[in-house]
């Protein structure tokens, strides 16, 4: 078999295997995401017994309780799986990309896994952001600014983070962030670190230009629920879309003056109405 021939069929096999993992991955968080708001959901259902409920009714409303370092940890495990779920599929062009020039660049054993540590350096970098987000959830809860269903209660906070989003998207660092996210070949060219190390530096590397361009989209949920299922699905396949489609940024930027437009008339009819 010709030597080009035997190089497209490892090639097409790598592309499989990285694909498959990566829907594996991202179907594996999906489910424990799944799971948490069934069981968020039954809990709610039991908030409306009778207060004779005893466990039940502690069970379904955390919330009203000062968090203890258990709760924090939970807390912490459950934002990570839902930035794996919500980002992985996004960073699937750039994975696949250096999966292939990997394989081009070395026919070792430990090109296929550099693939997979490259993945880990870049959900490691999310990991970090989550740990963020647990300790702002935090603040939040602790000034009694979230409902039960972790939902922002004040008006003016949802309103603010709406606007902060919608002006981020305008911003020349979200820009160029987001167009390192657009181009993954010039990454992958002008970035290349050889070894298992230097897959593990691209990916974190990567990871933190994806959070630059992301991090305060997630902060949306605050907005319409940390374990809204449908909204982390809208969220996650826009991230998709500014990276992937042909006008991206222009997407971007469309959604930017949505979200200060609603996010103004929010604070506005609070305002108004009070």
């Amino acid at each position: 078999m010709p030597q080009g021939t035997v190089i497209e069929a490892v090639l097409k096999r790598d592309r499989t295997l990285v694909l498959t993992g990566i829907v594996a991955i991202t179907a594996l968080a999906w489910a424990y995401m799944v799971y948490l708001a069934w069981r968020m959901g039954d809990m709610d259902m039991g908030s409306s017994m009778e207060m004779g409920g005893g466990m039940a009714m502690e069970m379904a409303m955390p919330q009203m309780q000062a968090w203890g370092p258990m709760d924090l940890v939970l807390m912490f495990v459950m934002w990570a799986v839902m930035m794996v779920a919500m980002m992985t599929p996004s960073a699937a062009p750039m994975v696949l990309l250096f999966a292939t020039i990997r394989r081009k660049r070395s026919q070792d054993v430990g090109a296929f896994a550099s693939t997979f540590v490259f993945l880990s350096g870049y959900l490691a970098v999310w990991t970090a952001y989550s740990l963020l987000a647990t300790l702002a959830q935090w603040g939040l809860h602790s000034a009694a600014l979230l409902s039960p269903m972790m939902v922002t209660t004040s008006p003016i906070v949802g309103g603010a983070i709406l606007v902060g989003a919608g002006i981020f998207q305008m911003t020349p660092l979200k820009h160029a962030c987001l167009k390192h996210c657009r181009s993954p070949l010039d990454f992958i060219i002008s970035g290349w670190r050889e070894g298992t190390g230097g897959a593990f530096h691209m990916g974190l590397s990567h990871g933190v230009f994806c959070t630059g361009c992301c991090w305060i989209l997630m902060l949306l949920l605050f907005v319409a629920g940390v374990m809204n299922l449908l909204w982390i699905g809208l969220i996650a396949a826009f991230v998709l879309a500014e990276k992937a489609l042909p006008k991206g940024e222009i997407v971007a930027r469309v959604a930017g003056v949505i979200l200060m437009l609603v996010g103004i008339g929010v604070v506005a009819r609070h305002v108004l109405g009070a």
